[in-house]
């Protein structure tokens, strides 16, 4: 099962640099929700950004993978891949895609489900998620606050 999660506004925005736009409380107590002790992965640049948010913590989660085209990058806390597209494709457990732009739109195609946290209001940012063919997934579950409106689709 390969799921995707993040947070973007209606014109798909997930980032400004290596942050995010916004700061959203209960999105964030959400995503954790989601994916705290979960086996990860997430792009080089992405993993940077969250080691700063957890500067003398641990991250959050169970098995921690991070794709890079650095072959020689070593992490102590995390397996590094440098082939994402044969990892997701032979991947047989439970998995979460947590981000960057990049990897989001590399996985895109072996998504089973896509748990999406639209984000009201404008922001600001270079980084976007690609366009994402609905036609392909079913909304099996939905939640409307006054900040997100949170989704969950499910490949048909």
């Amino acid at each position: 099962m390969i799921n995707l999660i993040w947070a973007m506004t209606k014109d798909n925005l997930i980032g400004k640099g290596n942050l995010m736009p916004w700061h959203i409380k209960e999105d964030l107590v959400y995503y954790k929700n989601k994916t705290a002790g979960k086996t990860v992965v997430m792009g080089e640049e992405t993993y940077y950004s969250l080691k700063g948010y957890y500067k003398t913590r641990p991250l959050p989660y169970g098995t921690i993978y991070v794709a890079s085209l650095n072959t020689d990058l070593k992490l102590d806390d995390a397996i590094v891949i440098n082939d994402l597209i044969d990892f997701v494709s032979n991947f047989k457990d439970e998995l979460w895609v947590v981000g960057g732009a990049t990897i989001y739109k590399l996985t895109l195609p072996y998504a089973d489900r896509l748990y999406i946290s639209f984000v009201k209001g404008n922001y600001e940012g270079d980084k976007y998620f690609p366009q994402i063919d609905y036609s392909k997934y079913k909304l099996i579950w939905d939640n409307e606050t006054d900040l997100v409106h949170y989704t969950l689709y499910e490949r048909v």
